[in-house]
């Protein structure tokens, strides 16, 4: 497909982080902007974990995006969730996110054991809400996601009407584990599809793409790319767009995460233009979400041309304080840019 132009229907980012309070006023409109909607991570402090708490947190996502387009696709963080509690959250969300407790982001009142959990998995695969999971063990760091894929084997045996969803897989173990059971399917970011360990730590280091999990090797990268620009009817993208501010990730102890929203879209018709795969994006960047998880998606379509930009280096574009929010790509010209909304 050579083209100069290409309009995407209803993008939808299947993973993305909000956060809270001031940080969320100020990246959600990047979000709503080019996107129809977004599954949106519950890893706040404290965590939601009940309805009461996620439906204030809709009303500040709402609040956030203004008249934007969008909808906030809502989750649950994991805990033993009682039959009446899933079953009155059921309406609100679109499944429930498992965090292995310390392995990201404010996941210390994450899961401690599977086998304590399988009861609410039962209640939860009988009341048809999906279980989104970050797949890493505590082990050796390049490891993590590779030992888990055990874990996911176990579950979908036992669960096998259970939707699993392995977010933000990194390895090719992960891609071939894909094709294995019916009930697993995935989200890819972006920065995952550009960047391996090498980009992240084989110079200088380099804390604004230092995430969980980590990049790993060039044939993972090429494992994610292939699923991804063949349109594997299993995969998804999910941003698992994460700002921090500067002091948090130029710092001993950098948080993890990449913050990647306002520029996805770019980099990703770029991405798949260069592999002459723009036929396939639809379905990555929406067509597979909206058949994996029975979405209908809000009227919104989003217009790239071929025309370099330059992706500025701070969200706020002007400010290099200890506060500001480094893009993912800062500084560094693109070949596609949003040019309409409709």
């Amino acid at each position: 497909m050579s083209t100069d132009s290409i309009t995407l229907n209803a993008p939808l980012d299947m993973h993305l982080h909000l956060r809270q309070g001031k940080m969320l006023e100020r990246v959600a409109a990047a979000s709503a902007a080019h996107f129809a909607g977004a599954v949106i991570m519950p890893n706040l402090v404290p965590p939601v974990d009940s309805l009461d708490a996620l439906l204030r947190y809709k009303d500040e996502v709402l609040a956030a995006i203004g008249a934007s387009t969008f909808i906030p696709y809502m989750t649950l963080f994991f805990r033993d969730y009682s039959e009446a509690e899933l079953q009155a959250a059921k309406p609100h969300i679109i499944g429930i996110k498992l965090y292995p407790a310390g392995v990201t982001t404010n996941s210390e009142a994450g899961t401690r054991s599977i086998d304590d959990a399988k009861p609410t998995f039962a209640r939860m695969e009988a009341l048809g809400i999906p279980l989104l999971v970050h797949g890493e063990t505590s082990g050796f760091v390049l490891d993590r996601e590779r030992e888990f894929v055990g874990i996911y084997d176990e579950l979908a045996r036992e669960f096998p009407k259970l939707k699993i969803i392995m977010e933000h897989i990194t390895t090719a173990d992960a891609v071939a584990f894909l094709d294995t059971h019916p009930n697993v399917f995935a989200t890819i970011t972006v920065h995952h599809l550009l960047i391996t360990l090498d980009d992240v730590a084989g110079g200088l280091l380099q804390p604004h793409l230092f995430c969980k999990p980590i990049a790993k090797r060039p044939e993972d990268r090429r494992a994610l790319l292939d699923a991804a620009l063949n349109a594997h009817p299993k995969v998804m993208f999910g941003s698992d767009s994460a700002p921090h501010p500067r002091h948090a990730k130029e710092a001993c102890g950098c948080a993890a995460g990449v913050f990647s929203a306002p520029m996805a879209l770019a980099c990703l018709t770029e991405l798949f233009d260069y592999y002459d795969a723009l036929d396939n994006l639809q379905a990555f960047i929406s067509g597979n979400a909206q058949r994996i998880y029975k979405l209908t998606p809000v009227a919104k379509h989003v217009t790239l041309n071929r025309q370099p930009w330059t992706v500025p280096t701070y969200l706020d574009e002007v400010t290099d304080s200890i506060d500001a929010v480094r893009l993912f790509k800062a500084a560094d010209v693109l070949s596609w840019q949003v040019s309409s909304l409709h």
